[in-house]
């Protein structure tokens, strides 16, 4: 499960990165029942994440039920293609980015300071996956996580999981236990941050080839799984509010009911409707 404790490793922060910011913002109200607080246009660092911003950025942060669930920023990086970015706690971002570099990843925005929020940079493993870093300041990250609208797992579909698990497990000391899938469709690693109890798996890394990775021309990527009531419901607004669903829904034994999909603009996520517990 994932927390708002923000410890050493663990998902603490999330963004969206848009080239129509109104639209994303009304197509998640809808789907997560998130609340948009815009902050405006502002110069380069006022908002968490969002990459390489300008004076014209325009941003702010989606909340659900009087809690920051997430962040959501006009996308200004040549050729990027919209996206959700994950951000995992770190006590030194400087230091990060050495071990990400030193392991053959590159730093895509250097350690940057954001106002006394805290301290942020974003990288791309070797693979080709972007993820970022949050240090925090006053800031510590989200303040929902788990529940109904907020960030319940994260996800990397990846060609090579043992290269995957090798880079983060350097870099964030995660743990891991590899499940095997029913009928043959793999090995699915679950992904624990160090020091932690199995309860708090934070995701997991599925291996595919390239070729079925086509919304990113094959190279691998993280996705957010939020947390719905109603699957099929979340999905009825999905494709009801101009997205669409690249898989499901579908039930997955002992995980609930699940679909992937795309916002109006093609960045990807999924909706799961826990199981019961056991």
């Amino acid at each position: 499960m994932i927390t708002t404790d923000q410890a050493p490793g663990s998902p603490c922060w999330l963004d969206l990165g848009t080239p129509d910011v109104p639209a994303a913002a009304a197509f998640y109200g809808a789907v997560l029942g998130w609340e948009y607080e815009s902050m405006g246009g502002g110069a380069e660092g006022d908002e968490p994440g969002g990459g390489d911003t300008g004076g014209d950025f325009e941003g702010g942060m989606f909340k659900k039920d009087g809690g920051t669930v997430a962040g959501l920023g006009s996308l200004t990086e040549e050729g990027a293609r919209s996206a959700w970015m994950l951000y995992f706690a770190v006590p030194d971002a400087d230091a990060a980015a050495r071990s990400v570099e030193s392991a053959g990843g590159t730093v895509r925005v250097a350690p940057t300071d954001l106002a006394d929020w805290g301290r942020m940079a974003q990288f791309t493993d070797p693979l080709g996956a972007q993820f970022a870093v949050w240090q925090p300041g006053s800031t510590p990250g989200f303040e929902r996580a788990d529940e109904v609208g907020s960030l319940s797992w994260t996800e990397l579909l990846t060609t090579d999981a043992a290269a995957a698990k090798e880079f983060y497990g350097g870099l964030f000391d995660w743990r891991y236990t590899d499940m095997e899938l029913p009928g043959g469709g793999g090995t699915y690693v679950l992904m624990t941050p160090a020091g932690l109890p199995e309860e708090r798996m934070q995701g997991g890394i599925m291996q595919m080839p390239a070729a079925n990775l086509a919304l990113t021309g094959g190279r691998p990527y993280w996705h957010p799984v939020f947390h719905v009531a109603d699957c099929d419901a979340a999905v009825a607004a999905v494709t009801g509010n101009g997205g669409r669903v690249q898989m499901g829904p579908d039930d997955a034994e002992g995980v609930g009911r699940l679909a992937v999909c795309l916002d109006p603009a093609g960045a990807d996520f999924v909706v799961l409707t826990p199981a019961p517990p056991a």
